[in-house]
């Protein structure tokens, strides 16, 4: 395993929220390949959290983050490192609501359905991984026991979930304690890295008013906040392809705040936020921004780049993010973390058999034997790999481990 707590910001480092972007690009497609038809033409007025799209596969609709005139169509690059096409939206800086937010006194006082509608209307997916939509994981006739939280963010460099957890310990247990009453579940745990002390801390002067969940301290390591071992390690449980199987959900813990935020106050995922971090940084920093934010227009604000030699930027983390050709990249409710590193990848040479890609995975696949023999990718039980990149990480002949397999995955290896 990796240390990871060395790479942090710390979380009781203010959150900046002062950029005034001008102009957002909301993409029309996302990372699980959702393609959105836009609702909203050139010349539109738009206020925060107004449909601008729809897609057929989902009923998550595609949302304006500011409010403003739509000005039309820009090319941008996804997390992923894709080009896709995005509505471009000039920010008026009134905050206008489509609805505007109330409050809600008591949030468990929801039905199922209704906490399903306001899931999909409020536009709730994933903030840490691909994107999927949360409602989906709720709308099941499956008796549901277990909600783990992950707040162990082991992705170096990434902290905008302690970010969240230091800034709102009490919103976040409020939002729990709702899921388990809404969703008749017995039982929450709250994944923390054990060196975050200080958040610990902050949800145990609260916890107490909360009998049904649960602090989990995890090792320190890396990649100890994917989910098999998550639901493995808290309640001892394996399954074959989703944790709803054994009776669990996990959420991150970002998308639990956003979460909070609908049912308390009916407010739509619109912002979150990132981490912009690296050796390429001059001041590494959480900040809170609006989705369809261009990394380049944050640059540009805060004049954060080093001089250095050879930039990378990365979206996601230094293990299992993507490396992007552009600054043009925009964010998306699952940006978590943009790095900007200096490139020191050596050209790889022959793979030597050394067998330390295996030593460290941690779903015991054969990295090595996956790349010579591509076909046999099910037989290999390829579909197992969680793309940590730990591969890559110790392979003593530079050999991008990670990207090659995950072309095999793809079916992109010919």
């Amino acid at each position: 395993m990796v240390a990871i707590e060395d790479y942090k910001v710390n979380p009781k480092q203010s959150i900046i929220d002062d950029l005034a972007i001008q102009i957002v690009y909301i993409p029309l497609v996302s990372k699980m390949g959702y393609v959105y038809k836009e609702i909203v033409q050139s010349g539109d007025y738009v206020t925060i959290g107004m449909p601008i799209g729809k897609n057929n596969i989902s009923d998550i609709p595609l949302l304006s983050s500011v409010s403003g005139i739509v000005l039309g169509f820009e090319e941008k690059y996804l997390a992923n490192g894709n080009p896709v096409k995005c509505l471009a939206i000039e920010n008026d800086f009134k905050e206008k609501y489509q609805d505007k937010p109330g409050k809600i006194k008591d949030i468990t006082k929801y039905s199922k359905e209704e906490f399903i509608y306001l899931l999909k209307k409020s536009a709730i997916t994933g903030m840490s991984g691909s994107g999927f939509p949360t409602y989906i994981k709720y709308e099941t006739d499956k008796p549901l026991k277990y909600l783990i939280v992950d707040g162990a963010e082991c992705e170096i460099y990434a902290s905008s979930d302690s970010a969240r957890m230091y800034n709102n310990p009490e919103d976040i247990l409020e939002c729990i304690d709702a899921i388990l009453e809404i969703m008749e579940m017995d039982k929450a745990y709250i994944a923390i890295n054990e060196k975050n002390e200080v958040i610990i801390h902050k949800f145990l002067k609260y916890i107490n008013s909360y009998p049904n969940i649960k602090i989990y301290p995890l090792e320190d390591g890396y990649p100890n906040g994917y989910e098999r071992y998550l639901v493995n390690e808290i309640l001892g449980l394996t399954y074959d392809k989703l944790p709803i199987e054994v009776g669990v959900i996990n959420e991150n813990v970002s998308t639990i705040y956003a979460i909070y935020e609908a049912l308390k106050y009916h407010q739509p995922l619109t912002e979150r936020i990132v981490t912009i971090s690296g050796n390429g940084i001059e001041k590494p920093a959480n900040y809170l921004l609006k989705i369809g934010t261009s990394f380049e227009e944050i640059l540009k604000a805060k004049n954060l780049e080093k001089d250095i030699k050879k930039p990378l930027i990365i979206a996601g983390g230094a293990m299992m993010g993507t490396s992007i050709p552009s600054d043009e990249l925009v964010v998306t409710a699952d940006t978590n973390c943009i790095l900007i590193m200096e490139d020191t990848n050596e050209k790889p040479t022959e793979c030597i058999k050394c067998g330390k890609c295996s030593e460290v995975c941690p779903m015991n696949l054969i990295p090595s034997l996956i790349i010579d023999n591509p076909k046999d990718k099910d037989k290999l039980k390829i579909d197992k790999c969680i793309n940590c990149g730990l591969c890559s990480y110790v392979c003593p002949s530079k050999i991008e481990v990670r990207e090659i397999i995950k072309k095999i995955k793809e079916g992109k290896d010919d």
